[in-house]
């Protein structure tokens, strides 16, 4: 019997697992409202079919969920809960690269009841990160150990020939996300102490790391490391610190941004304003005139100030017409930042992961162990994060396809039923962790 698999969405990242379904001689059905994209990645393959299909027509998706074995949502976040309703409903088994949220988790025992395995976190980050991390941690600890500091990084950039303009970066998936992320804020431990940051101060928390091959590298906190802890199961760990990696230009220019709350959500009405007019308005001028030297005295910054740069080059200080209503600062700025930023045609990205760890004995002795992965795009159309998202999404699909996950409930791929296959397979597809172990203390990030 041919397994038939049901992909919700054709965005930046839905191509590598199509390809990969397809060539597994699965039957692979892409139901999006993009239509014309979807029917690109299926390429005219037999197996493969196109569904029309709109996010709120919610009695398509019932029927589309029953007909299949497995669904896979690449749907924004906001809408796996729906299609988890019906894969429960249909006890149809379901995989996710999103970040499980409370509501999510919350349905794990109907799942359970249902005989289905809801899959979420399988991407690159989370996902790759949570599998390479788990089969150190594991190590370890089969060998009496424990992990005392952990620091997990992740970025995903343009490589270094493309990283050509003052912010040195390039959008290569899902644009507002990118920029929506700056308003999170941040919260790790740290030698045994909580270290909370504020929005404000984001990008303010950054320190330095030389990444082989690649270089200096900015390093901002991701969210809220704490969880990790007992997700990963190291109670022991004095120091859990989940980052970003960043080349050098994007944690000032946006500091800066921030500070100008140029990123707020809050609407004003901009109609028949220009850019210098806005910034104007943002930092409480009444004047356009010098309106770089204006925001450089507001922000207590040198006038030559890279950041000027970067807003500069966005066209902020620029007296052109924004054609603009009433409208956040939020979706102004990152509608400019998107025009200007995108991956060109025949530019690669790049993925940089590493973890960091501090692991001591009961022996006395103690080492530094560093698992990292430097992973390029070939081409935009072909991008390292649509692979390093997309395909362990794929793995854990004809693992459970398989019947070789035998786990039900809310999941994500910290065990070694999961961990092990797909990191493994990712290797026969270059995707991989270099593993390095026994290195001294100074090693570490101090």
């Amino acid at each position: 019997m041919e397994n038939k698999v049901l992909i919700l969405g054709a965005g930046l990242v839905a191509q590598p697992i199509v390809r990969y379904l397809l060539q597994e001689g699965m039957k692979v059905s892409v139901a999006s409202n993009t239509p014309d994209n979807a029917a690109s990645m299926i390429n005219h393959h037999a197996n493969g079919n196109v569904i029309d299909w709109s996010v709120d027509d919610e009695v398509a998706l019932d029927k589309m969920i029953a007909e299949h074995d497995i669904v896979v949502s690449l749907l924004p976040w906001v809408f796996h809960l729906t299609v988890a309703k019906y894969a429960l409903k249909n006890k149809t088994n379901m995989v996710t690269a999103s970040y499980v949220k409370p509501e999510m988790q919350a349905l794990d025992a109907q799942a359970k009841e249902a005989s289905i395995i809801i899959l979420n976190e399988l991407g690159l980050d989370p996902g790759i990160d949570h599998m390479s991390a788990m089969r150190i941690i594991d190590h370890v600890h089969d060998k009496g150990g424990k992990v005392e500091e952990f620091y997990s990084l992740c970025g995903a950039l343009p490589a270094p020939e493309a990283a050509n303009n003052p912010f040195g970066y390039k959008f290569s998936w899902s644009p507002k996300g990118v920029v929506l992320a700056g308003n999170n804020d941040g919260k790790y431990l740290k030698k045994g102490k909580v270290i909370e940051v504020p929005t404000r101060d984001l990008f303010k928390d950054i320190f330095k790391l030389n990444f082989k091959n690649v270089g200096v590298l900015d390093v901002y906190p991701n969210r809220d490391s704490l969880p990790y802890i007992e997700i990963y199961g190291i109670p022991e760990a004095k120091t859990m610190f989940r980052g970003t990696f960043r080349y050098k230009g994007w944690c000032e220019a946006l500091d800066a941004i921030k500070q100008l709350t140029l990123i707020s959500d809050e609407k004003h009405d901009f109609t028949g304003k220009t850019y210098a007019e806005m910034m104007a308005m943002m930092i409480g001028s009444a004047k356009t005139e010098n309106i770089r030297q204006q925001v450089a005295d507001y922000l207590k910054l040198d006038m030559k100030a890279a950041a000027l740069d970067s807003i500069e080059w966005l066209g902020l200080y620029e007296n052109n017409a924004m054609n603009r209503g009433v409208e956040s600062t939020f979706e102004i700025t990152s509608d400019l930042m998107i025009a200007k930023m995108e991956l060109g045609k025949n530019e690669r990205d790049m993925v940089v992961m590493q973890h960091i760890f501090l692991a001591s004995y009961p022996e006395g002795k103690k080492e530094v162990i560093k698992s990292s992965m430097l992973d390029f795009g070939t081409l935009a159309t072909d991008t390292s994060i649509a692979r390093t998202v997309a395909l362990p999404a794929a793995m854990g699909v004809k693992l459970i396809l398989q019947n070789k996950i035998h786990v039900k409930g809310v999941h994500i791929p910290v065990i070694p039923e999961i961990y092990n296959p797909i990191l493994d397979e990712l290797e026969t597809l270059n995707i991989k962790m270099v593993e390095e172990y026994g290195l001294p203390e100074s090693e570490n990030i101090s």
